[in-house]
């Protein structure tokens, strides 16, 4: 079970290294990104985009001269050809450079030429904090505005897929609400409930999920004994689940700003893992995002 970034780069280099993808590859942030990872020895990469502009920045953080170029001045087209490259194999992860979220994702989701799966896209974020004796994750914290029952409930498969490849196969799970209480007037605690009755029923689903759940209770079973509530997941959870990308993005980016955590962000429900990082990211937001990705794609089949 992998329990901290150490332990995720230590699992990725007991497999072959997988190949980058860059959209668009004329940034030097995703450069950088690309050339810790060689430094790492997790990933090489094949940099599509307009050759002019990236030779010089290739020259200028460092990476081989011979990396692979696929000349594309056109940054659309860029994101469709790395795209391309996942589809015949000769890329197994897809990193944005320099082109609009729009664009890259609409690539992503081309009904020609994608990685669609028909399954929904989410975030899977994971999170190292101070102290912590485990990796948290949560769902979804940068893509869905405000996922209804059917998506929250893709969006748990995705994740439970992923952690799985992580080593964690039975998931302590947490839908969060306000409180703990079923109330129709807000839909959030409707879902959570409905969630944690659908899956507590399938017989493929080996953890153990409760909702609603409050974010205080989610984390610390003092709190969970003070509301008298009886609880398998109170402060010892591995994945929350928010109902709406405020609350989510909020949380995220509260803990690296605030509280000093470690992460990783992912994009899953597409063929291959997809990572979309933010400029404000740190260096090494960005390189554990794409060593979560590199674990992913190289643990495919497992």
């Amino acid at each position: 079970m992998i329990r901290c970034f150490a332990d995720l780069y230590a699992a990725i280099h007991q497999h072959p290294r997988v190949t980058i993808g860059v959209a668009a590859a004329q940034d030097k942030e995703a450069l950088l990104c690309v050339k810790a990872a060689y430094d790492k020895g997790i990933a090489e990469a094949i940099l599509v985009g307009d050759e002019d502009l990236i030779r010089p920045l290739i020259e200028e953080v460092g990476l081989p001269e011979t990396i692979r170029v696929v000349n594309e001045p056109d940054v659309k087209q860029a994101a469709c050809t790395a795209v391309r490259l996942i589809r015949a194999g000769e890329a197994q992860i897809l990193l944005k450079g320099s082109l609009n979220t729009s664009d890259y994702l609409k690539a992503v989701l081309n009904p020609d030429i994608g990685l669609r799966t028909g399954r929904l896209l989410g975030s899977l974020a994971a999170y190292q904090y101070p102290g912590g004796s485990k990796l948290l994750f949560a769902t979804d914290t940068g893509v869905n505005i405000l996922p209804n029952f059917d998506e929250k409930k893709q969006l748990l498969q995705n994740a439970f897929a992923a952690m799985k490849k992580m080593g964690i196969d039975r998931p302590k799970v947490a839908c969060l609400a306000a409180n703990e209480n079923v109330n129709p007037k807000i839909p959030s605690t409707v879902d959570a409930r409905r969630l944690q009755e659908h899956f507590t029923a399938d017989p493929s689903f080996a953890g153990i999920i409760e909702g609603p759940v409050a974010m205080d209770v989610a984390l610390s079973a003092e709190a969970a004994r003070h509301k008298g509530l009886d609880s398998n997941v109170a402060g010892d959870v591995d994945l929350l689940l928010f109902s709406s990308v405020d609350a989510g993005n909020i949380w995220s980016k509260s803990l690296i700003h605030f509280a000093g955590f470690s992460m990783a962000n992912v994009i899953l429900g597409a063929t291959h893992p997809v990572v979309l990082v933010s400029r404000a990211d740190t260096a090494e937001i960005k390189l554990n995002s794409v060593a979560l990705a590199c674990l992913l794609a190289a643990r495919a089949d497992h």
